[in-house]
């Protein structure tokens, strides 16, 4: 399904096809909600704060089944995907953002609100123009889950 969706809404991004489950999830997630952004200005002024409950854990599991009794050389193609926080990094790469990119493990989607909050209103940021944010789930191959919005200036 996710390959469907990324010929449909991306298509030219071959880098996709190296990615794990959640960065694909959020890569073609993003695509579609940014597919509206004219300017690139707006884009490298926003920030991009994500969040779910199982970290990387579909990656983490295929890549420790890499590791076996007599093979101790995983593999290096799964690990660059350990993190959760790479699939900022891939959204950030793809558009041109510049702003800072977060990835919090969090028990609900409701717990992310007041991290947003939290970011808006802090002195020290200088007032980010815009944010990428959402829920953004994969725990297994074919159980993803993904919803993202665009917040510009304040939730105050």
């Amino acid at each position: 399904m996710l390959v469907e969706l990324y010929r449909r809404f991306a298509g030219d991004y071959p880098k996709f096809f190296k990615m794990d489950t959640l960065c694909r999830l959020g890569f073609i997630a993003a695509e579609i909600l940014l597919k509206g952004q004219t300017s690139q200005c707006e884009k490298e002024q926003m920030s991009i704060i994500l969040a779910n409950r199982s970290a990387s854990i579909k990656n983490d599991t295929d890549y420790l089944a890499t590791i076996s009794e007599g093979n101790y050389y995983p593999s290096p193609s799964l690990f660059v995907y350990t993190l959760p926080n790479i699939v900022t990094g891939e959204i950030a790469i793809r558009h041109h953002i510049q702003g800072e990119t977060s990835f919090y493990i969090l028990e609900s989607p409701e717990q992310l609100e007041p991290i947003i909050k939290s970011y808006f209103s802090s002195p020290l940021k200088g007032g980010p123009r815009g944010a990428l944010t959402g829920w953004c789930e994969c725990s297994k191959p074919n159980d993803f889950y993904a919803k993202m919005q665009i917040i510009y200036g304040t939730t105050d």
